[in-house]
């Protein structure tokens, strides 16, 4: 049965504090992620009473802030639940992260933390690229520990940026409407991936980072290139600031669809 996160008192308290002026913008800053992603928590019914979690954790600023953010949520409120985190070494390619830190942080946020190494080889299917067969075998490392821990659910940093770029680049280059649901069910494995960022801008992240002093993440990897979701990045970036509101209002349009006004 799934629980709800915190009590209205404790909202309320919180929000009086906030109002009051006692919170330093940083302090504001967590308390907005916090709120954000417990009611996308709550929406999408992601976390129940003894849920075992394994969260993937590239290095990078999202992974870095879902450990941070969910394992202090773990230890101070319900649902209780118990959080993993698993990097995936590419021993073929030398884009890595600081697996010393990577280790550090997640014990300081109470998250156990796990190393496994993989390779692939980028000439074994000429059909797919390079980036695919590495997000390919770094997802089936992941899929394979969540069921060797008996994680029944697998957390993915995905925040609402990478969801209205989803949205564009299948509008745009495979001609249908479709992004990335915030809880999936998958149908060959008892595993739910769970995107509890989905309502979060990546602006608060990228800022909650510098607040908290996250390294940045080397871009040494050699099959890196240019690709449309950096195209629709800065696409989203240029529509935004020409007007302001436009994310919001492409996110609403995903949950206010009406077949009988399309083809």
């Amino acid at each position: 049965m799934f629980i709800v996160l915190f009590s209205e008192d404790d909202a309320l308290f919180l929000r009086k504090i906030s109002k009051m002026g006692k919170f330093t913008p940083q302090q504001r800053l967590r308390y907005r992620l916090d709120r954000q992603m417990r009611k996308a928590i709550r929406d999408y019914k992601m976390i129940d009473q003894g849920d075992a979690l394994l969260i993937g954790l590239s290095g990078g600023k999202d992974s870095l802030a879902l450990v941070e953010l969910l394992g202090d949520m773990s230890r101070v409120l319900v649902p209780r639940f118990k959080v993993y985190a698993l990097h995936v070494q590419m021993t073929n390619i030398t884009y890595q992260a600081d697996v010393d830190f990577l280790r550090r942080h997640c014990e300081a946020h109470g998250v156990e933390f796990l190393l496994r190494e993989r390779s692939f080889d980028a000439h074994s299917d000429t059909r797919k690229s390079p980036c695919f067969l590495c997000s390919w075998n770094r997802r089936k490392a992941l899929f394979e520990t969540a069921q060797e821990l008996a994680c029944g659910k697998v957390v993915l940093g995905h925040h609402r940026d990478d969801f209205l770029e989803t949205l564009l680049m299948n509008m745009f280059f495979q001609g249908s409407i479709q992004a990335m649901p915030p809880a999936l069910q998958m149908d060959k494995m008892p595993l739910q991936v769970i995107r509890p960022f989905c309502l979060i801008d990546e602006a608060d992240l990228q800022q909650f980072a510098q607040d908290n002093n996250y390294p940045p993440q080397e871009k040494n990897c050699p099959y890196e290139e240019k690709s449309h979701r950096s195209d629709m990045r800065d696409l989203l970036e240029e529509l935004e600031q020409r007007f302001p509101g436009l994310k919001d209002s492409l996110w609403a349009s995903m949950q206010h669809i009406y077949p009988q006004y399309l083809p």
